[in-house]
């Protein structure tokens, strides 16, 4: 039996706080269980009532009318625990808090709820909540939740698993409209002990769930969510739903670290565990619209072929696969000369295809198409039309992986969405949700195919140099692990730096040399272009009036585009790395990207393609093209450093220079961890 059994799938329930007033708590929760088919009793030392089924304690509860596995507790925070307590006494081994006033409300509240949760631990049992509207489990009868309205929600393929009680049911009233109803929806609340890894973990091993969705509004342990987002998404697609993209966060030393917001940290990681990402809840039902129905192989790089029968609406479907950098290849010529043979001579016979109106050839389209070697998914858009075109009835399973979007009167598409649905083919209502299930279907087979690929080579041990870490020590370690720096020379006095002028390649940037002080440009702590003698004492009397006793001299590298390279370790995922555009770019647009810092070379570099600023990679007018395996090679070099030595927090390049000749770092920070706060 599993730990959470006696919550989600109880023998008897007591409501602990259950009250003759209808507006109470308890009241309403005893009024949503009502459809449950197993025990339901009340109880209320202060108004116990046989008779009403209402008992002074959960013991005599059991003893009366059977075995009690689950708790509700709709009690003041004040005496939760005690009635937790006494709950356990009387054979609950789970319990769901409902009220608030705990560690969210501050104060007193914080207190209560340390309370609770050590009468669980001694107790042994589990804990939902508290600060949670609760769960439903539609085909158990079981809507344990103070919004009785939620006992509409139908049975369907899809669990939900929400930081947010209110989320919850939101979810699940948007699943229902959508025709699909869930198999588990639960709100987490303050989440003290039953938390997203517990019910994932919950969910491996239930049959009815096809796919989740998982909102998620913060992470406390984040190896546990990712472990279980892992093994959940190896059974079924997890589509996830990350809440604080506008997080702000404090520029401090390091840039790495600030700009890794929570958001994007904990996007990343489930990403790289396996999950579906989405911006918002519309796109969070369309994906699981789709992955409930329809789940494609593993698969790199799946194409899609594009059938329309109506341009405008197949335009913005084929425009918003695209921007998201989904394949919509050319068609085979087998498959254009059959597709000649289908459709009238000005129809658009490429991909995408446009019928110019449904008909009953339809179906062929759909099928020549699916037939293609280059593709992998067909998806099909098309206005409702009975008179023309019985779209269910044209589709033929066996051809291939199929999505539809059927646009209408909601009375008239609601019978063919189901038909379609149980042919196996996801139906959706407009273009837009089309591309979000396109996408969503394409991301997963990405996703099993990371999932299977052999698992990255463990990182090499570098010494790291002797010393303070400044940036000549910097550029010491990125030599260990082959990252290029340019020549340079580490100087302790005027005579040093003279001769290092001498020996190397100008022009040359001549800067402050002091590990206290990382963003050496903002206090002046930078001169660039230096050629000669003269030109060097100017330089070293500024920095010398800055309080410099030590300079760097390096030849200056050739122009190109400045990136933003690091790893950090964050403290709930641990060490990531994060690649954006570098210089003063990476500060004022926070245009970056972020991975965990164990994903291999191959998804490292392909946070290049993540940027907004990506085209500045690939030749802009004449530019270099930055090799991504090498990108790829360097975030792994410095993630791996952080995994490899426990005692580093962080190691920053910026810039990474993209050349004509390659990658170069042209300036590097390596931070220790506890270390005291450098300027």
């Amino acid at each position: 039996m599993s730990r959470l059994d006696p919550l989600f799938a109880p023998r008897g329930i007591a409501v602990v706080g259950a009250s003759r007033d209808p507006s109470k708590l308890g009241a309403v929760m005893a009024r949503s269980l009502r459809a449950f088919p197993g025990t339901v009793v009340g109880v209320n030392p202060r108004d116990a009532d046989p008779a009403a089924a209402r008992y002074a304690g959960v013991a005599e509860a059991a003893s009366a009318a059977g075995p009690i596995d689950l708790a509700v507790l709709c009690v003041p925070a004040s005496v939760s625990a005690a009635a937790l307590t006494d709950a356990a006494a009387g054979g609950a081994r789970a319990v769901l808090v409902c009220s608030g006033g705990y560690a969210e409300a501050g104060g007193p509240g914080v207190a209560y709820q340390r309370e609770l949760v050590a009468a669980a631990v001694d107790a042994g049992i589990a804990l939902l909540g508290p600060n949670t509207s609760g769960f439903l489990d539609p085909a158990r009868a079981l809507t344990a939740t103070f919004v009785p309205g939620v006992a509409s929600v139908p049975p369907g393929p899809v669990a939900v698993v929400a930081a947010s009680g209110g989320v919850n049911h939101a979810l699940a009233f948007l699943l229902a409209e959508a025709g699909l109803g869930v198999s588990l929806a639960v709100g987490l609340g303050n989440a003290v002990d039953v938390g997203a890894p517990d019910v994932l973990g919950h969910l491996a091993a239930d049959d009815r769930t096809r796919v989740v969705a998982l909102h998620v509004e913060s992470v406390d342990d984040g190896p546990a969510l990712v472990a279980a987002v892992r093994a959940a998404s190896a059974r079924v697609p997890v589509v996830a739903l990350v809440v604080g993209r506008n997080d702000v966060a404090e520029f401090a030393r390091s840039h790495t670290g600030a700009l890794a917001t929570s958001w994007r940290t904990t996007r990343a990681a489930l990403r790289s565990a396996g999950a579906v990402l989405v911006d918002d809840e519309r796109a969070l039902v369309d994906a699981v619209t789709a992955l409930s129905v329809l789940r494609l192989p593993p698969s790199a790089g799946p194409a899609v072929g594009v059938v329309t029968a109506q341009a405008g609406p197949g335009l913005l479907h084929v425009d918003g696969l695209r921007g998201r950098g989904v394949p919509v290849p050319a068609f085979s010529a087998a498959t254009v000369s059959r597709l000649g043979e289908l459709l009238p001579p000005l129809t658009y016979q490429a991909n995408p295809v446009d019928t110019g109106r449904p008909g009953p050839g339809f179906g062929s389209v759909l099928a020549a198409v699916a037939a293609d070697p280059g593709i992998d998914l067909v998806s099909a858009y098309a206005l409702s039309e009975p008179d023309a075109l019985d779209l269910p009835g044209v589709v033929d399973p066996a051809a291939g992986p199929l999505v539809v979007g059927l646009g209408g009167p909601a009375e008239q598409v609601r019978p063919q969405r189901q038909a379609l649905r149980d042919l196996g083919v996801p139906s959706l209502t407009s273009p837009a949700a089309l591309t979000t299930a396109v996408v969503a279907l394409i991301d997963d087979a990405r996703a099993q195919a990371r999932a299977s690929a052999a698992p990255p080579v463990a990182p090499a041990v570098v010494d790291l140099p002797s010393g303070e870490l400044d940036e000549d020590a910097a550029k010491t370690l990125l030599g260990r692990l082959g990252v290029r720096t340019p020549p340079r020379r580490a100087c302790h006095d005027r005579a040093a730096a003279h001769r290092a002028l001498a020996e190397l390649p100008g022009p040359l940037a001549v800067k402050l040399l002091d590990a206290r002080v990382v963003h050496k440009s903002d206090v002046g702590g930078v001169h660039l272009g230096v050629r000669d003698a003269v030109e060097l004492d100017a330089a070293l009397d500024a920095l010398e009036g800055l309080g410099a006793g030590r300079f760097l001299l390096e030849s200056m590298a050739p122009p190109g585009v400045d990136l933003l390279a690091g790893a950090s370790r964050d403290a709930v995922f641990g060490p990531i790395v994060l690649l954006g555009l570098g210089g003063v770019v990476a500060e004022a647009l926070a245009d970056v990207a972020v991975a965990p810092a164990t994903g291999s070379p191959e998804d490292a570099g392909a946070l290049a393609d993540e940027l907004a600023g990506r085209a500045l990679l690939d030749g802009f007018r004449g530019g270099p093209v930055a090799d991504r395996a090498a990108l790829g090679a360097v975030l792994v070099a410095l993630g791996g450093v952080l995994l490899a030595r426990p005692e580093l927090e962080s190691v920053e390049i910026n810039p990474l220079r993209v050349t004509v000749d390659g990658l170069i770092a042209l300036d590097a920070v390596v931070t220790l961890r506890e270390e005291e706060h450098r300027v």
